[in-house]
This record gives C-alpha cells, sequence and structure tokens, in this order.
C-alpha cells in the first residue's frame, strides 16, 4: 500500500527526500514530486548481460539550459538526473511514475524501481515522443516518487553500482 498524508509528510521530514525545492508544492497526496536538475543526450550504445562483467553504461553528454533555463529537446531519448536526493528506508520501497502533464506534451518517463538501503539523486530515461519536441525548464517537477511499506525490514539492502550515485 502506498504511504500518504501525514506519514508522508513524516517520512519526508525524516529525510528519505531532501533538497526539495518547495516542499509545499511537492508533497502530493500519495507521492513526491521529483524536479529535473540535468539532462543529457546519449551518445553511445550501452552493453547489458546477465552477471554486470560486460555491463557498460551508454556515454551521454550535457544538454545545456539556455539563460532563462529552459532547454529545447528535439525528438529523441535523453537521460534526465533529479535534483532531490533520496534515501529509502530499510522497512520500504519506491517507484517513479511520470507526471501526467508529460504525456500531455507528447513525452514519457520511464518508471524506475527504488529498492530498501539506495541513497542517491536518482535518474530516468525521458522519452520526447512529440514531432515538434518540447521545451523542459530546470527546476520542472517531471516525476512522482511513491513509496511502499514491505513486510518488516530488508535483511540486505541495495549496494548495487548505482548507490550513493550523484551525491
Amino acid at each position: 500500500m502506498a504511504v500518504s498524508g501525514e506519514a508522508l509528510k513524516r517520512l519526508v521530514a525524516e529525510g528519505a527526500v531532501t533538497d526539495l525545492r518547495d516542499a509545499e508544492k511537492q508533497l502530493q497526496p500519495a507521492s513526491v514530486d521529483l524536479t529535473v536538475s540535468r539532462i543529457f543526450r546519449f551518445c553511445s550504445a550501452g552493453a547489458i548481460d546477465f552477471d554486470n562483467s560486460e555491463r557498460k553504461m551508454a556515454e551521454t553528454e550535457e544538454v545545456a539550459f539556455d539563460e532563462k533555463e529552459w532547454a529545447l529537446l528535439p525528438k529523441g531519448a535523453y537521460k534526465i538526473r533529479f535534483a532531490e536526493a533520496v534515501r529509502i528506508p530499510s522497512d520500504m520501497c519506491a517507484i517513479t511514475f511520470a507526471r501526467s502533464s508529460l504525456a500531455r506534451c507528447g513525452c514519457d518517463l520511464y518508471n524506475g524501481w527504488w529498492d530498501p538501503g539506495y541513497e542517491g539523486r536518482g535518474e530516468s530515461v525521458f522519452i520526447v515522443h512529440n514531432e515538434h519536441g518540447i521545451r523542459l525548464k530546470k527546476g520542472a517537477r517531471v516525476a512522482q516518487l511513491v513509496f511502499f511499506g514491505s513486510e518488516g525490514e530488508a535483511k540486505e539492502l541495495y549496494k548495487g553500482m548505482h548507490h550513493k550515485e550523484n551525491l
């Protein structure tokens, strides 16, 4: 069941999500809005295998925001970094969902799974389907982070390659 209301406010106050730009706007009834801090375009192929022995992340280059903090993104796939730092408690997990306004502009954000113990400034794939592109402002609210309780505390916490990323 999703964490909501006062329980969500308490969770955020305890440090599950920090560096909020405006907590009043970003705290929703059952989620926390995450905002864009950086945008990257893909410049190479990545490689994914079973045991990560041959895994290679795709190379990227940063997309610059203009002097008014806007970026014009043509149709294509991008990687975005969230501004907020996230710390998933040992008895919870979370999922990011795209805010519905993205779909109304012809864009999409891939869902992400956040394991117990993850800490970092997460990243997601941002897809522009719209033939005309999209203007995306730095600090735009693009994702909703939804926390879920798990049955008891995880015995092992996340320690993967993305642990403490971008902190």
